[in-house]
């Protein structure tokens, strides 16, 4: 039995609780099902769900085999107030590249408070070497025409005006009916389908989960196992810098930080059932592999850094978009990759060079040889052969 057996056998073994809440709904014996519901814990103020498992090829409902997309980015940057923002306050931001996030679930990860200024930013005034971003709360509504429906927090950038531009965002994100995902504790649940998705978020820092602690990691990620047919890991990680592409063992450092080990935390949290793991962090793309059939994108890259908040040339301007279509067991049924360039002030286009596809195709080789993942010219991704 591998690793990642007690997990998936849990959710099998618990499918006939599933069952019987279905029968439960259908015959009016329960309260209404929400259609996002969020473990916290450690946080108060979130909906505990009750453990409701799958059984390997059954979503919750009761519905089978049909995969759903999901399709996720890199770091978002839509500029920063009050000096640096997008012309026309920001409108038509991600019109560009709309068309290629489309996908049944659409996940990004934000890296800027939406907020005004909270007199808490954490850069002091004689500041030289320190960056914090924010963004107006109106912004918010620019991830929702781009087709977002879920970001990540949890990123060395989320606290940047402290806990109220914290909280700011997530009520900026609630106005427009987006979720949100990476408070400590935090385990985000989005029906898609009649599938559930459980997403949570993962960094080095102490508003999130933790990416340096492995076991407290594993324990979220099996406690979403119980809540969800698949789950999704959103995670910062990795050193920063236009020469931080490759993936090796063991701990990497940036600055003094911790950014953890990239490969063992990924391997650990699939073990524990997650079924797809999307990083970012580094600021350039990264391979990608998969282990136990999961797929692991160790980075994604720049997505978005309006206001030229994020250096725009050479690999770092060069970002995209995952898509990837996963069966209600959480297997994998297909996945593309779209390559994405930030222009000179930062907001994201195509890029038809395919620039991050041949990057990453490389280094899928290069870092991961045997279980590096395989594209096509045109960015379709399958897994490697097996010996």
């Amino acid at each position: 039995m591998s690793a990642s057996a007690p997990s998936r056998v849990r959710r099998r073994a618990a499918f006939a609780a599933g069952t019987l809440l279905t029968v439960l709904l259908a015959t009016g014996c329960t309260g209404s099902d929400e259609e996002a519901v969020v473990w916290q814990p450690g946080g108060g103020g979130g909906t505990s769900a009750s453990p409701v498992p799958s059984d390997g090829s059954t979503a919750r409902d009761g519905t089978t085999g049909e995969a759903i997309s999901l399709s996720a980015t890199g770091d978002i940057i839509m500029g920063n107030a009050p000096s640096r923002l997008p012309a026309n306050g920001g409108k038509g931001f991600f019109d560009e590249i709309s068309d290629a996030l489309d996908a049944d679930l659409v996940m990004g990860n934000l890296e800027e408070p939406l907020t005004e200024d909270t007199g808490t930013g954490k850069c002091g005034a004689n500041s030289t070497a320190c960056y914090q971003f924010r963004a107006p709360s109106s912004y918010a509504a620019h991830l929702k025409d781009a087709g977002f429906e879920l970001l990540n927090q949890a990123n060395n950038h989320g606290y940047d005006y402290g806990p109220q531009g914290y909280k700011n965002t997530q009520k900026a994100l609630e106005a427009q009916g987006l979720k949100h995902t990476g408070a400590p504790d935090q385990i985000t649940v989005v029906e898609v389908k009649g599938v559930k998705v459980a997403v949570a978020g993962f960094s080095s820092y102490p508003w999130s989960n933790s990416l340096t602690d492995i076991d407290a990691a594993t324990a979220v990620v099996e406690k979403a196992a119980t809540m969800a047919d698949i789950v999704v890991v959103q995670v910062h990680m990795g050193a920063e810098g236009s020469d931080k592409t490759r993936v090796k063992p063991g701990t990497e450092m940036f600055y003094g930080e911790n950014r953890g080990d990239p490969v063992k935390f990924s391997h650990a949290v699939i073990e524990a059932g997650a079924d797809l793991v999307v990083g970012h962090g580094p600021h350039v793309l990264r391979g990608m592999e998969f282990h136990q059939g999961r797929l692991i994108a160790y980075s994604l890259g720049n997505f978005a850094g309006g206001g030229r908040s994020l250096n725009p040339s050479g690999r770092l301007g060069w970002g995209g978009v995952l898509k990837v279509s996963l069966k209600p067991d959480g297997s994998f049924a297909g996945g593309s990759f779209t390559s994405t360039r930030m222009n000179s002030v930062g907001k994201p286009t195509m890029d038809p060079a395919d620039q991050g596809l041949g990057l990453i195709k490389q280094l899928s080789r290069s870092d991961f040889p045997r279980t590096g993942a395989r594209f096509d010219a045109d960015g379709k991704i399958s897994a490697p052969q097996a010996d």
